[in-house]
């Protein structure tokens, strides 16, 4: 690989002539794949390879995975290499926690965070580009996860409408993106020698937002896929001394390297954040600090509840509560929605943490149960994935050639004795979307957006 003179020049000086010959080196060895297991799915994947699972990540394992198969589909995995699978599990939220996820695009760090809240408390994933939050939903909806929602503002917004909300806050912070250039060398033409400092220029800008929204006393995970300490190290000095945050020590299993304070002129607090580096650890690069907000004396005054979000989202009408329970009757077993608001007819169901989010911009409130048609309820395909199988009354068990029929669009023929109506498809252990059944033919409603040959 062909690096910027000055990217070698730059990491011989602060590494050293013989590491940084080891560093510069590990640039032309191949990435390592690697997925996680999806632990909100009811079933684990059956087609994967789970013999090489990885050490440092509860739900990693080494490995390559297909975007064209079942367990891809269904979100029973996903896909992510081996050093970004640390972030979500230094991150680890528990049961019922309020969590931001403030630059989340493209999910694998908030899919990851989900899979530890086990759909419970609250989880906003936020994104500021358009386009990636659409990414985002996609993802989220696909792992199934119930408590989240996706937004699409600035942080300083999110600031000023959730001030001291949150227990846990993660900041993937934008960065130089050092750290991926094996996997995606595009990311070379970016990089000059000033890039790192116009970063860190924006990442204390996210961070001066990011502070307002965290408790007293709670955590703020920050990381980067860049090796740069004006990214790294120095950003968390500069954030221990503006807000008297505490550095918490991270566990770091072989290969992972402490902090550098002297890439900072800083006290050893900062040998307690991870680094990893290529030529030490099987994975790409990052950096990872976890700090501990001061405690304040003062009453922190709550959010105001979901009352009054928008006046774009309402209650379901009486019309609109007869078409959903008239499908909810037929198609699930003890349905338990806490829940239930309409927005841009459009039925969700909004977790109970959910606070007033005027003025931000939302990609996806909370879970997607379905649209409103004239005189009809269509369940979507975020609720396919969220359910178990056990939680539905209709459901059509498929074999692999009929999967394909569905993902690339296709209706199929299913048992002419089959009732008319909404029916959950199974393959291999996994729901995969809805089809409604009509004199023995399943019509097809996977996502044209989303369809795919195989």
């Amino acid at each position: 690989m062909k690096l910027p003179t000055d990217f070698v020049n730059k990491y011989q000086k602060l590494m050293g002539k013989d590491e940084a010959e080891k560093f510069i080196k590990s640039f032309d060895q191949p990435t390592t794949p690697g997925f996680r297991i999806n632990p909100l799915k009811a079933s684990q994947p059956t087609d994967l390879d789970l013999s090489q699972p990885t050490e440092h990540c509860q739900f990693g394992y080494h490995g390559q995975v297909s975007g064209k198969t079942v367990d891809h589909q269904s979100g029973a995995v996903y896909s992510q290499e081996p050093s970004a699978m640390y972030v979500g599990e230094v991150a680890h939220p528990n049961l019922n926690e309020k969590v931001l996820d403030l630059c989340a695009a493209p999910g694998g760090k908030t899919t990851h965070l989900g899979s530890y809240l086990q759909n419970t408390g609250l989880l906003i994933a936020n994104e500021i580009d358009a386009k990636r939050a659409k990414a985002l939903v996609e993802n989220v909806e696909r792992f199934g996860m119930t408590n989240t929602i996706v937004t699409n503002t600035n942080p300083d917004r999110m600031a000023a409408q959730l001030s001291e909300f949150f227990d846990r806050i993660l900041v993937d912070a934008p960065c130089s993106g050092e750290g991926m250039f094996r996997k995606d060398p595009d990311a070379i033409q970016y990089w000059s020698l000033d890039y790192p400092v116009e970063c860190a220029t924006r990442q204390r800008t996210i961070l001066d937002q990011a502070v307002k929204n965290l408790k007293p006393g709670g955590e703020l995970i920050y990381s980067t896929c860049t090796f740069a300490p004006e990214e790294d190290e120095q950003i968390i000095a500069w954030l221990v001394d503006k807000y008297g945050f505490e550095i918490q020590p991270i566990k770091k299993y072989p290969g992972m390297d402490n902090g550098k304070p002297q890439w900072a002129n800083d006290d050893q607090d900062l040998t307690k954040c991870v680094r990893i580096f290529p030529h030490h650890f099987n994975g790409e690069g990052h950096f990872i600090a976890k700090l501990k907000k001061p405690e304040s004396t003062d009453d922190v005054k709550a959010p105001k509840r979901f009352r009054g979000i928008s006046k774009n989202i309402e209650m379901p009408s009486k019309e609109q509560n007869q078409l959903f329970n008239e499908f909810a009757k037929a198609t699930l077993k003890q349905p338990n929605f806490k829940k239930l608001v309409v927005f841009k007819a459009n039925l969700y169901a909004v977790p109970e943490e959910t606070p007033n989010l005027s003025g931000v911009k939302i990609s996806r409130l909370g879970l997607e149960i379905g649209e409103f048609k004239k005189n009809r309820f269509e369940p979507s395909y975020a609720l396919a994935l969220a359910l178990h199988p056990d939680q539905v009354i209709r459901k059509i068990t498929i074999d692999d050639d009929d999967w394909k029929k569905y993902v690339h669009g296709d209706t199929f023929k299913v048992d002419p004795k089959l009732q008319k109506g909404w029916y959950l498809l199974i393959c291999k252990q996994q729901p995969v979307g809805f089809v409604k059944v009509v004199n023995g033919t399943a019509k097809n409603f996977f996502p044209k957006g989303l369809r795919f040959a195989v």
